[in-house]
Protein backbone atom coordinates (compact mmCIF):
# COMPACT_ATOMS: atom_id res chain seq x y z
CA UNK A 1 0.00 0.00 0.00
CA UNK A 2 2.83 2.32 1.02
CA UNK A 3 4.77 1.43 -2.14
CA UNK A 4 1.76 2.34 -4.26
CA UNK A 5 1.40 5.65 -2.43
CA UNK A 6 5.13 6.50 -2.83
CA UNK A 7 5.01 5.61 -6.53
CA UNK A 8 2.01 7.83 -7.01
CA UNK A 9 3.69 10.71 -5.14
CA UNK A 10 6.88 10.28 -7.23
CA UNK A 11 4.84 10.21 -10.43
CA UNK A 12 2.97 13.35 -9.44
CA UNK A 13 6.28 15.06 -8.53
CA UNK A 14 7.74 14.07 -11.89
CA UNK A 15 4.67 15.37 -13.74
CA UNK A 16 4.78 18.53 -11.63
CA UNK A 17 8.46 19.03 -12.49
CA UNK A 18 7.82 18.53 -16.21
CA UNK A 19 4.87 20.90 -16.24
CA UNK A 20 6.93 23.46 -14.29
CA UNK A 21 9.77 23.14 -16.82
CA UNK A 22 7.32 23.44 -19.71
CA UNK A 23 5.76 26.58 -18.16
CA UNK A 24 9.24 28.03 -17.73
CA UNK A 25 10.08 27.30 -21.39
CA UNK A 26 6.81 28.89 -22.55
CA UNK A 27 7.40 31.96 -20.39
CA UNK A 28 10.99 32.45 -21.66
CA UNK A 29 10.52 31.10 -25.19
CA UNK A 30 12.46 34.04 -26.74
CA UNK A 31 15.56 33.17 -24.69
CA UNK A 32 15.26 29.48 -25.59
CA UNK A 33 14.93 30.40 -29.28
CA UNK A 34 18.14 32.44 -29.06
CA UNK A 35 20.09 29.51 -27.66
CA UNK A 36 18.53 26.97 -30.07
CA UNK A 37 21.05 27.54 -32.95
CA UNK A 38 23.92 27.01 -30.50
CA UNK A 39 22.41 23.73 -29.30
CA UNK A 40 21.86 22.57 -32.89
CA UNK A 41 25.45 23.52 -33.79
CA UNK A 42 26.88 21.49 -30.90
CA UNK A 43 24.62 18.52 -31.62
CA UNK A 44 25.53 18.45 -35.33
CA UNK A 45 29.22 19.28 -35.26
CA UNK A 46 30.41 18.17 -31.81
CA UNK A 47 28.18 15.32 -30.60
CA UNK A 48 27.08 13.58 -33.80
CA UNK A 49 30.71 13.05 -35.01
CA UNK A 50 31.46 11.33 -31.70
CA UNK A 51 29.77 8.30 -33.21
CA UNK A 52 33.03 7.86 -35.15
CA UNK A 53 34.84 6.96 -31.92
CA UNK A 54 33.51 3.45 -32.42
CA UNK A 55 36.15 2.77 -35.09
CA UNK A 56 38.78 2.84 -32.31
CA UNK A 57 37.41 -0.60 -31.37
CA UNK A 58 37.27 -1.89 -34.95
CA UNK A 59 39.59 -2.90 -37.75
CA UNK A 60 38.03 -0.13 -39.78
CA UNK A 61 37.98 -0.28 -43.56
CA UNK A 62 36.46 2.63 -45.57
CA UNK A 63 35.20 0.07 -48.11
CA UNK A 64 33.22 -1.90 -45.50
CA UNK A 65 32.19 1.15 -43.43
CA UNK A 66 31.49 1.39 -39.70
CA UNK A 67 28.66 -1.18 -39.77
CA UNK A 68 30.67 -3.74 -41.77
CA UNK A 69 34.10 -3.47 -40.12
CA UNK A 70 34.93 -6.18 -37.56
CA UNK A 71 35.23 -5.39 -33.84
CA UNK A 72 38.69 -5.96 -32.35
CA UNK A 73 38.05 -4.71 -28.80
CA UNK A 74 41.04 -2.95 -27.22
CA UNK A 75 43.61 -4.29 -29.71
CA UNK A 76 44.34 -0.83 -31.14
CA UNK A 77 44.96 0.57 -27.66
CA UNK A 78 47.25 -2.36 -26.76
CA UNK A 79 49.17 -1.86 -30.03
CA UNK A 80 49.78 1.76 -29.04
CA UNK A 81 50.82 0.93 -25.46
CA UNK A 82 53.25 -1.75 -26.72
CA UNK A 83 54.61 0.45 -29.51
CA UNK A 84 58.25 1.57 -29.33
CA UNK A 85 56.97 5.12 -29.88
CA UNK A 86 54.60 5.11 -26.87
CA UNK A 87 57.21 6.15 -24.30
CA UNK A 88 58.73 8.78 -26.59
CA UNK A 89 55.53 10.55 -27.62
CA UNK A 90 54.10 10.45 -24.07
CA UNK A 91 57.33 11.84 -22.57
CA UNK A 92 57.63 14.58 -25.20
CA UNK A 93 53.94 15.53 -24.87
CA UNK A 94 54.17 15.85 -21.09
CA UNK A 95 57.52 17.71 -21.25
CA UNK A 96 56.28 20.29 -23.75
CA UNK A 97 52.84 20.65 -22.16
CA UNK A 98 54.04 20.93 -18.55
CA UNK A 99 56.80 23.38 -19.56
CA UNK A 100 54.17 25.49 -21.33
CA UNK A 101 51.93 25.29 -18.25
CA UNK A 102 54.76 26.17 -15.86
CA UNK A 103 56.09 29.17 -17.78
CA UNK A 104 53.16 30.09 -20.03
CA UNK A 105 50.29 30.07 -17.51
CA UNK A 106 51.68 32.76 -15.14
CA UNK A 107 52.83 35.02 -18.01
CA UNK A 108 49.37 36.58 -18.83
CA UNK A 109 48.70 37.10 -15.10
CA UNK A 110 52.00 38.94 -14.63
CA UNK A 111 51.39 41.02 -17.77
CA UNK A 112 47.87 41.94 -16.61
CA UNK A 113 49.22 43.01 -13.19
CA UNK A 114 51.92 45.13 -14.84
CA UNK A 115 49.46 46.78 -17.25
CA UNK A 116 47.13 47.44 -14.32
CA UNK A 117 49.92 49.39 -12.62
CA UNK A 118 50.49 51.67 -15.64
CA UNK A 119 49.05 55.13 -15.06
CA UNK A 120 49.17 56.65 -18.56
CA UNK A 121 46.11 55.46 -20.54
CA UNK A 122 47.76 55.99 -23.93
CA UNK A 123 50.87 54.08 -22.91
CA UNK A 124 48.76 51.32 -21.33
CA UNK A 125 46.65 50.87 -24.50
CA UNK A 126 49.79 50.91 -26.67
CA UNK A 127 51.34 48.13 -24.58
CA UNK A 128 48.12 46.09 -24.78
CA UNK A 129 47.89 46.50 -28.57
CA UNK A 130 51.53 45.50 -29.10
CA UNK A 131 51.17 42.40 -26.91
CA UNK A 132 47.88 41.34 -28.60
CA UNK A 133 49.33 41.53 -32.13
CA UNK A 134 51.20 38.15 -32.23
CA UNK A 135 47.88 36.38 -31.50
CA UNK A 136 46.53 37.47 -34.89
CA UNK A 137 49.49 36.20 -36.88
CA UNK A 138 48.64 32.95 -38.68
CA UNK A 139 50.39 29.80 -37.52
CA UNK A 140 52.19 29.36 -40.85
CA UNK A 141 53.59 32.92 -40.79
CA UNK A 142 54.46 32.57 -37.10
CA UNK A 143 56.45 29.37 -37.73
CA UNK A 144 58.20 30.97 -40.74
CA UNK A 145 59.23 33.87 -38.47
CA UNK A 146 60.50 31.50 -35.79
CA UNK A 147 62.55 29.62 -38.41
CA UNK A 148 64.10 32.92 -39.55
CA UNK A 149 64.89 33.98 -35.97
CA UNK A 150 66.66 30.74 -35.01
CA UNK A 151 68.47 29.82 -38.23
CA UNK A 152 72.29 29.93 -38.22
CA UNK A 153 72.39 33.67 -39.04
CA UNK A 154 69.08 34.59 -37.33
CA UNK A 155 69.10 37.35 -34.71
CA UNK A 156 68.39 35.00 -31.77
CA UNK A 157 71.25 32.71 -32.82
CA UNK A 158 73.51 35.78 -33.19
CA UNK A 159 72.62 36.87 -29.63
CA UNK A 160 73.52 33.41 -28.29
CA UNK A 161 76.79 33.45 -30.25
CA UNK A 162 77.78 36.83 -28.79
CA UNK A 163 76.64 36.17 -25.21
CA UNK A 164 77.36 32.48 -24.69
CA UNK A 165 79.88 31.61 -27.44
CA UNK A 166 77.30 29.36 -29.10
CA UNK A 167 78.57 27.43 -32.14
CA UNK A 168 76.11 29.22 -34.44
CA UNK A 169 74.22 26.18 -35.78
CA UNK A 170 70.51 26.40 -36.63
CA UNK A 171 68.72 26.01 -33.28
CA UNK A 172 65.97 23.86 -34.84
CA UNK A 173 68.61 21.28 -35.76
CA UNK A 174 69.33 20.73 -32.06
CA UNK A 175 66.83 18.40 -30.35
CA UNK A 176 67.31 19.89 -26.86
CA UNK A 177 66.50 23.40 -28.11
CA UNK A 178 63.06 22.46 -29.47
CA UNK A 179 61.10 22.61 -26.19
CA UNK A 180 62.48 26.08 -25.16
CA UNK A 181 61.77 27.41 -28.68
CA UNK A 182 58.21 26.04 -28.58
CA UNK A 183 57.46 27.35 -25.06
CA UNK A 184 58.99 30.82 -25.55
CA UNK A 185 57.28 31.33 -28.90
CA UNK A 186 53.96 30.19 -27.35
CA UNK A 187 54.31 32.76 -24.58
CA UNK A 188 55.13 35.49 -27.11
CA UNK A 189 52.12 34.55 -29.23
CA UNK A 190 49.54 34.21 -26.45
CA UNK A 191 50.57 36.36 -23.49
CA UNK A 192 48.72 39.50 -24.62
CA UNK A 193 45.53 37.72 -25.63
CA UNK A 194 45.52 35.63 -22.45
CA UNK A 195 45.83 38.74 -20.27
CA UNK A 196 42.42 40.05 -21.45
CA UNK A 197 40.53 37.80 -19.02
CA UNK A 198 42.65 38.93 -16.07
CA UNK A 199 42.41 42.62 -17.05
CA UNK A 200 38.62 42.26 -17.16
CA UNK A 201 38.69 40.64 -13.71
CA UNK A 202 40.89 43.47 -12.38
CA UNK A 203 38.33 46.09 -13.41
CA UNK A 204 35.78 44.39 -11.14
CA UNK A 205 37.79 44.85 -7.94
CA UNK A 206 36.18 47.33 -5.54
CA UNK A 207 38.28 50.53 -5.48
CA UNK A 208 37.26 51.14 -1.85
CA UNK A 209 39.54 48.25 -0.88
CA UNK A 210 42.53 50.13 -2.32
CA UNK A 211 41.50 53.38 -0.63
CA UNK A 212 41.20 51.61 2.73
CA UNK A 213 44.62 50.02 2.18
CA UNK A 214 46.15 53.45 1.42
CA UNK A 215 44.70 54.83 4.66
CA UNK A 216 46.41 51.95 6.48
CA UNK A 217 49.71 52.92 4.82
CA UNK A 218 49.94 50.07 2.27
CA UNK A 219 52.12 50.78 -0.77
CA UNK A 220 51.54 49.52 -4.32
CA UNK A 221 53.33 46.23 -3.68
CA UNK A 222 51.31 45.44 -0.53
CA UNK A 223 48.07 46.44 -2.28
CA UNK A 224 48.89 44.01 -5.08
CA UNK A 225 49.84 41.29 -2.63
CA UNK A 226 46.87 41.62 -0.26
CA UNK A 227 44.07 42.93 -2.53
CA UNK A 228 44.72 42.44 -6.24
CA UNK A 229 46.03 38.87 -6.22
CA UNK A 230 43.44 37.48 -3.72
CA UNK A 231 40.61 39.12 -5.73
CA UNK A 232 42.08 37.66 -8.93
CA UNK A 233 42.49 34.18 -7.47
CA UNK A 234 39.03 32.72 -8.42
CA UNK A 235 39.64 33.70 -12.07
CA UNK A 236 43.14 32.19 -11.95
CA UNK A 237 41.80 28.92 -10.52
CA UNK A 238 39.04 28.63 -13.14
CA UNK A 239 41.51 29.32 -15.95
CA UNK A 240 43.91 26.77 -14.47
CA UNK A 241 41.23 24.05 -14.30
CA UNK A 242 40.33 24.72 -17.95
CA UNK A 243 44.02 24.63 -18.88
CA UNK A 244 44.35 21.19 -17.24
CA UNK A 245 42.00 19.85 -19.90
CA UNK A 246 44.68 20.53 -22.52
CA UNK A 247 47.69 18.96 -20.80
CA UNK A 248 47.80 16.06 -23.29
CA UNK A 249 46.74 18.21 -26.25
CA UNK A 250 49.89 19.81 -27.62
CA UNK A 251 48.79 21.28 -30.95
CA UNK A 252 50.15 19.39 -33.94
CA UNK A 253 50.11 22.33 -36.43
CA UNK A 254 52.98 24.26 -34.91
CA UNK A 255 55.12 21.18 -34.26
CA UNK A 256 54.63 19.83 -37.78
CA UNK A 257 55.65 23.21 -39.20
CA UNK A 258 58.76 23.40 -37.01
CA UNK A 259 60.14 19.91 -36.52
CA UNK A 260 62.24 17.66 -38.76
CA UNK A 261 63.34 14.04 -38.64
CA UNK A 262 66.62 15.02 -36.95
CA UNK A 263 64.80 16.19 -33.78
CA UNK A 264 61.92 13.65 -33.69
CA UNK A 265 63.43 12.28 -30.50
CA UNK A 266 62.38 15.45 -28.60
CA UNK A 267 59.70 16.98 -30.84
CA UNK A 268 57.38 14.10 -31.74
CA UNK A 269 54.21 14.25 -29.60
CA UNK A 270 50.93 12.31 -29.47
CA UNK A 271 49.07 14.68 -31.82
CA UNK A 272 51.78 14.53 -34.53
CA UNK A 273 51.92 10.75 -34.12
CA UNK A 274 48.13 10.57 -34.64
CA UNK A 275 48.48 12.76 -37.73
CA UNK A 276 51.16 10.53 -39.26
CA UNK A 277 49.35 7.29 -38.46
CA UNK A 278 45.88 8.49 -39.43
CA UNK A 279 46.35 10.68 -42.47
CA UNK A 280 49.71 9.61 -43.92
CA UNK A 281 49.62 5.86 -43.19
CA UNK A 282 45.80 5.54 -43.24
CA UNK A 283 45.60 3.57 -39.98
CA UNK A 284 42.25 5.13 -39.07
CA UNK A 285 41.30 2.82 -36.20
CA UNK A 286 44.72 3.01 -34.59
CA UNK A 287 44.92 6.83 -34.75
CA UNK A 288 41.36 7.12 -33.38
CA UNK A 289 42.31 4.88 -30.45
CA UNK A 290 45.35 7.06 -29.70
CA UNK A 291 43.24 10.23 -29.93
CA UNK A 292 40.59 8.70 -27.65
CA UNK A 293 43.24 7.76 -25.09
CA UNK A 294 44.45 11.38 -25.21
CA UNK A 295 40.95 12.77 -24.66
CA UNK A 296 40.20 10.43 -21.75
CA UNK A 297 43.37 11.52 -19.93
CA UNK A 298 42.49 15.20 -20.49
CA UNK A 299 38.94 14.62 -19.23
CA UNK A 300 40.25 12.85 -16.11
CA UNK A 301 42.69 15.71 -15.40
CA UNK A 302 39.89 18.30 -15.59
CA UNK A 303 37.72 16.28 -13.19
CA UNK A 304 40.66 15.81 -10.81
CA UNK A 305 41.70 19.49 -10.88
CA UNK A 306 38.08 20.58 -10.36
CA UNK A 307 37.62 18.26 -7.35
CA UNK A 308 40.91 19.32 -5.74
CA UNK A 309 40.07 22.99 -6.23
CA UNK A 310 36.56 22.50 -4.82
CA UNK A 311 37.93 20.74 -1.76
CA UNK A 312 40.73 23.24 -1.09
CA UNK A 313 39.07 26.62 -1.71
CA UNK A 314 35.48 25.97 -2.85
CA UNK A 315 36.15 27.45 -6.31
CA UNK A 316 35.28 25.13 -9.18
CA UNK A 317 33.74 24.91 -12.63
CA UNK A 318 30.72 22.94 -11.38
Amino acid sequence: MNITRHTAVAGNASKGGKSKLWRKIKRNKELYLIILPVIIYYLLFHYKPMYGIIIAFQDFSPRRGVSGSPFVGFDNFMTFFNSIYFGRVLRNTLTISLSTLLFGFPAPIILALLINELRGKVFSRTVQTITYMPHFISMVVMCAMIREFVKSDGFITEILVNLFSYSGKDLLSKANAFTPIYVISNIWQGVGWGSIVYLAALTGIDTQLYEAAKVDGAGRWKQTLHITIPCLMPTIIIMFIMRMGQVMSVGYEKIILLYNEGIFEKADVISTYVYRMGLLQRQYSFSTAVGLFNSIINFALVILANRISKKLNETSLW
